[in-house]
């Protein structure tokens, strides 16, 4: 669109390396977490504005928006707000009302200030319209379809012996993967997969040692995307087990849905509104109604070894896949920063 994108975020000691067509800003912080961290960040992410020539500002999340708030108002500029997640309802704030009622007060005051907004879900985009009436339009991180279809054209390896069940992402607090670690104890010809690290990485470890599932899970940590797309599409089923902890949860769409899709591979997700709306839509797999072990066990068999429902969720596969790629998506993008060009 004839914009030059600036990529501003922070600089981890265990931080990789980053090669973008675009330009990068990384910020080494004092603070990793807590009080102290928002604030030194936004107050270094506020005086980095100031100083950088910027026609728009986008805050990616409620925690980088108080920054680009003000330096927008100061410089008399462009404010847009990208919400990836409903902020003020994730797990980490339950239970702590004093530190939700903060954030809930930053959201109420900047939000109804921003000159666009868009967020990744219907959902989420209603509850925002309703509570500070702004015009929250809908973008999902979807795959390139381009990318997908190349990547596809390359030979599958077909040499595993067991059934792979895959699981990447962030290996965090609610993402359902002890319930699937713990239905592998009553599931035999398979293996999980769990691509990703996380706050939980060391308890998952624990759970898998204390079971004795040593064989049955693999740990794969972190990958690059370019390894991370080869080795979904070896997967016989993608899960994404989210449990019901708060509104951000109960109205995920999580990346990771989209990603199996692309792979053609078929999915087990939560009954939650926002991925049983396109697992139902398309027929592309299962819905699993409980996060009981045993019978959670019972819905991994089927979607691994019924061969025909297998068969019809693979065809629909195709035409999901079609459609829900970034070729689609990025008309929307278009629409939301076309008047300030």
């Amino acid at each position: 669109m004839g914009f030059e994108p600036i990529l501003v975020g922070r600089l981890l000691p265990e931080s990789d390396s980053v090669g973008r067509d675009y330009r990068t800003h990384r910020m080494k912080l004092l603070f990793r977490k807590g009080p102290f961290f928002y604030l030194e960040y936004n107050l270094r992410l506020f005086f980095w504005l100031m100083k950088t020539e910027i026609d728009i500002l986008v805050a990616n999340d409620l925690d980088t928006l108080p920054a680009n708030y003000l330096a927008s108002r100061i410089k008399c500029k462009t404010l847009v707000y990208d919400s990836h997640e409903y902020f003020t309802e994730v797990p980490e704030l339950i239970g702590r009302p004093v530190i939700k009622a903060i954030w809930t007060g930053i959201e109420k005051l900047l939000v109804p200030r921003v000159e666009a907004a868009y967020t990744v879900c219907d959902s989420i985009a209603e509850v925002y319209r309703d509570l500070y009436q702004v015009n929250f339009k809908v973008i999902r991180n979807l795959p390139v379809c381009s990318e997908s279809e190349a990547s596809l054209a390359e030979p599958k390896v077909e040499t595993k012996l067991a059934k792979i069940i895959l699981y990447q992402g962030a290996l965090n607090l609610g993402r359902g993967i002890e319930a699937a670690i713990r239905a592998m104890y009553y599931l035999d010809g398979s293996e999980l997969w769990l691509a990703g690290d996380g706050d939980r990485t060391t308890q998952l470890k624990q759970l898998v040692a204390e079971l004795k599932l040593d064989q049955k899970v693999k740990f794969l940590g972190r990958l690059p995307l370019a390894e991370l797309s080869q080795l979904t599409r070896q997967a016989d089923l993608g899960i994404s087990l989210e449990e019901d902890l708060g509104l951000n949860y109960r109205y995920a769409l999580p990346n990771k849905l989209f990603d199996y899709i692309q792979a053609g591979v078929p999915v087990l997700v939560s009954n939650l509104p926002e991925m049983k709306k396109i697992v139902d839509h398309y027929q592309i797999g299962a819905i699993a109604d409980t996060h009981q072990r045993k019978e959670l066990a019972e819905i991994m068999k089927t979607a691994l070894f019924d061969q025909g429902k297998r068969i019809l969720w693979k065809q629909n596969l195709q035409k999901a896949a079609k459609e829900l790629c970034w070729e689609n998506e990025e008309k929307i993008v278009r629409t939301v920063y076309l008047p300030y060009l």
